[in-house]
């Protein structure tokens, strides 16, 4: 039996002529408001024991009336929800929290809250306390403490007590690394004891990590229900895509996705060359910009010399949403030389390598440099010039990270 099931369920907000025509649908009286907006609308999915569901959607789709609803702090326009036991939730950071109280007082005030009589919260208070970890200032006033306290406490104490389902939404996102960490053990723990998990994150790989399935939302309509990994996979295109969500979860994967542009490129130089017709392409020189893990992929471009420059040295890169170097070469490193080229002369420039990446989005750097001034200084570099997309493979090996390194491993038992 699942644990909670939610069916067709939506949220309008409504405007109304007056005030009496408001208070009339209080009673039942038809009236018909005068406008209508719908945040969320037919989203449907079921919960089980022990499942452990990640929630997916840009800011604005709808997660987070979607979890109001669920908890029962906001009534639905439309459709059920059906819970079955305790909810515990995490909704915003030190929600219940009085920062005059100490951390101690908010324990008992915040669990009092959920229902807990003060027997129960003094049987697991020390654990909340061991758990949190922030010493001394336990007895002091919350409103000194950080965002990362506020959420050690606020997790160990929707956590210490059983609950059929938890909700966690971006709770953990202030936390630091180590405490994370000791967050998840908990969840895992917790779930293998039969508690349903909702996980609301915008970081797509914990979600993968941590999560059975998943539901993608968008604009408030349910985007797809399904495995977490090639649900995640999908989001994580559509966030980069000028492309529908509503359509990007139904065709096959594209050998170019048009919506796939980057809009952040910086472009410099000292003028004496010019880099254009920046491409992508894959082993069978098919323009490309959707690649499967471990795929063979090429970078080209084509320089345009305005001066004569001897020994000129071709540059790329290839790093992460976030700005990390993953990969970067030139040609005098890999012995590809030109002695000189004369001013009005152009030269193509073709990169091959193994996108040996785990699944994500990814962007191109190239440049071109004079070999006899700072490796810093370019006759033209193109940042962000172009974008790519990795797909999943039967061949990866990686489970985590950012590089298949294409492991083996051996297990042998060892005999007496």
């Amino acid at each position: 039996m699942s644990l909670l099931t939610v069916s067709n369920l939506g949220k309008a907000y409504r405007q109304y002529r007056s005030e009496w025509q408001r208070f009339a649908r209080w009673f039942g009286i038809p009236a018909k408001p005068a406008h209508e907006h719908w945040v969320v609308r037919g989203i449907s999915f079921d919960v089980w024991p022990g499942e452990k569901i990640g929630i997916l959607g840009k800011n604005g789709a709808g997660k987070s009336t979607l979890l109001k609803m669920i908890t029962g702090t906001l009534q639905p326009s439309e459709g059920q929800v059906t819970v079955q036991g305790r909810v515990a939730a995490i909704l915003e950071l030190g929600m219940g929290f009085n920062p005059e109280l100490t951390g101690r007082q908010n324990v008992f005030h915040a669990a009092g809250l959920m229902g807990f009589n003060q027997q129960q919260i003094e049987s697991v208070v020390e654990d909340i306390q061991h758990f949190a970890d922030i010493g001394e200032y336990f007895d002091q006033p919350v409103r000194i403490y950080s965002s990362g306290m506020q959420s050690r406490v606020s997790f160990a104490v929707a956590t210490s007590f059983h609950s059929d389902i938890l909700i966690i939404d971006e709770a953990l996102a202030v936390g630091d690394a180590a405490f994370q960490r000791k967050c998840f053990r908990r969840l895992e723990e917790l779930c293998d004891k039969g508690t349903a998990l909702l996980f609301v994150s915008h970081d797509i790989e914990s979600v993968k990590k941590i999560c059975q399935r998943a539901v993608h939302i968008e604009a408030g309509g349910l985007v797809e229900v399904g495995e977490a990994k090639p649900v995640c996979d999908r989001y994580e295109k559509a966030l980069f895509s000028k492309s529908s969500a509503m359509t990007l979860a139904k065709v096959p994967e594209p050998v170019v996705d048009t919506g796939l542009v980057s809009d952040c490129e910086l472009s410099y130089g000292d003028g004496r060359a010019l880099i254009h017709d920046v491409a992508l392409a894959n082993s069978d020189n098919v323009r490309a910009n959707v690649l499967r893990c471990n795929e063979t992929m090429k970078i080209i471009f084509s320089v345009e010399f305005h001066t004569t420059v001897r020994n000129p040295i071709f540059t790329c890169l290839v790093k992460t949403r976030e700005g990390i170097a993953i990969f970067g070469t030139d040609s005098a490193f890999l012995k590809q030389e030109l002695r000189e080229v004369n001013a009005g002369s152009s030269v193509q420039v073709e990169f091959e390598f193994k996108a040996a990446l785990l699944p994500g989005i990814y962007y191109i750097n190239c440049g071109v440099r004079d070999p006899s001034e700072s490796d810093t200084d370019f006759l033209h570099r193109r940042v962000d010039v172009a974008m790519f997309r990795v797909t999943s493979n039967e061949s990866s090996t990686a489970l985590a990270g950012l590089a298949d390194l294409q492991a083996v491993v051996n297990v042998r038992a060892s005999h007496e």
